[in-house]
């Protein structure tokens, strides 16, 4: 915007100064010319008494005396023919000027004045003195330099208060921006100062209402959140005390804790939905620990829906830069599809291991047999079979946090094969 002001007011001064000094460089001009016209006129004009009264021998002498002192070619025509002075031919200025009129014209070498001088006994005498063109325009080039300087420096001047203008105008601009993708970026205390025009002062107190009424949106947000999420505590105590009931050690003991797990989850959505800013600390877990647990936990739906699973983990510790429940909750995503888009009998395979090639990146594989996905599942809220269509989606989102993404495509097999890729953690003073 400054580049576009400043060049605005350059246009707009240059044209100015173009319709005010061109006229004025052409009357510079016009009046040095008549000016050295001027001071040729007087010079005849003094001789005028010498030429109707003298004889030649005083004329010729006064007219040299006068050249000298002049720097002009001048020249008289006595009416016998006689032609004292600088020897010219008669021009036709001379011709019509030996009628008796006195007049100026142009010549081929710049300007010439003529003055007819009647009383002589002999008839009308002429006076010619040539002004040449370095004289008429003595001092215009100087003056045209001056003026085109003039012309240049205004220019500069204009372009400079524009730019101190424009920046008074861009900089509540920019500010506005700057807080613009604060908020963008999740800082939701951040302000602009209203500054600039009543227009643009406005805008900043309308952004800054709009951050406020964002905060408060969030925080009801979180509050229904966490209310729906407490809410959910109750039933998960019956279920833990129905579980402790059951006569089977082994199903009280698994059950027990899935409610667990789930309490821990419930517990973990509360703890996070009140959470006013980033946590400190940056976020990490154990990927080897976290998929093996979660594979031996879907093992057993496995076994009862008859699903071979087929397990390839590298030894671990493999830390990632994703918090631990934040994953668990991707995995058991990844598997929970397995489950709920393949028919029972579908085996499906999880491999874990170090990317290639790529520092510290973990990349985790579920690959079934089953008939895959359609495009576009990783889309939020997208299902093609009677789901939330978020569980590919809180996957990708864990994938984002540890720097990493969500790859779907085409399994060996015909079915899908989904790849995690997770990046290693983050130091504190990254």
């Amino acid at each position: 915007m400054r580049a576009r002001l400043a060049l605005l007011v350059a246009a707009v001064s240059v044209l100015t100064l173009i319709a005010f000094l061109v006229p004025l460089a052409l009357l510079v001009r016009t009046v040095a010319e008549d000016r050295a016209t001027v001071r040729a006129t007087a010079d005849a004009q003094s001789l005028v008494p010498v030429v109707g009264t003298a004889d030649a021998a005083t004329i010729r002498l006064t007219v040299e005396q006068l050249a000298a002192e002049s720097g002009r070619p001048v020249s008289v025509f006595l009416p016998d023919g006689t032609v004292l002075g600088a020897q010219t031919p008669r021009t036709p200025a001379v011709a019509l000027a030996a009628r008796g009129q006195s007049l100026t014209g142009e010549s081929a070498a710049g300007r010439e004045v003529v003055i007819a001088v009647q009383g002589r006994a002999d008839g009308t005498g002429v006076i010619r003195i040539a002004v040449p063109q370095h004289e008429l325009t003595a001092g215009v080039t100087r003056a045209w330099l001056v003026l085109a300087l003039l012309g240049v420096i205004l220019v500069l001047i204009g372009l400079l208060v524009a730019d101190r203008l424009a920046r008074t105008l861009v900089r509540p601009i920019s500010d506005l921006s700057a807080v613009s993708h604060r908020l963008a970026n999740a800082e939701l205390d951040a302000r602009v100062t209203p500054a600039g025009p009543p227009e643009l002062r406005e805008v900043a107190g309308a952004l800054n209402h709009l951050a406020t009424r964002i905060q408060v949106l969030l925080v009801q947000e979180r509050e229904q959140v966490a209310d729906l999420s407490h809410q959910l505590r109750t039933p998960l105590t019956a279920l833990r005390l129905e579980a402790e009931s059951l006569r089977d050690p082994d199903d009280a003991a698994r059950i027990t804790a899935a409610a667990d797990g789930l309490e821990r989850a419930v517990t973990g959505l509360i703890r996070q939905a009140r959470w006013r800013h980033a946590p400190a600390q940056p976020a990490s877990s154990d990927a080897a620990a976290i998929v093996a647990d979660r594979v031996a936990f879907w093992s057993v739906l496995a076994e009862d829906t008859g699903r071979a699973v087929t397990l390839d983990l590298t030894p671990g510790p493999l830390p990632v830069g994703v918090a631990a429940d934040n994953l668990t909750a991707a995995v058991d995503a990844l598997l929970g599809n397995v489950f709920a888009h393949t028919p029972d009998g579908t085996p499906f395979a999880v491999r874990l291991a170090r990317a290639a090639g790529e520092a510290g990146e973990v990349v985790l594989t579920v690959a079934d047999e089953g008939p895959g996905m359609p495009a576009g599942a990783i889309r939020r809220g997208a299902s093609a079979a009677g789901s939330t269509g978020l569980g590919l989606d809180i996957a990708r989102r864990a994938a984002q946090a540890a720097g990493g993404r969500l790859e779907l495509r085409a399994g060996p097999q015909g079915g899908a094969q989904v790849l995690l890729r997770l990046g290693p953690p983050t130091s504190p003073d990254a």
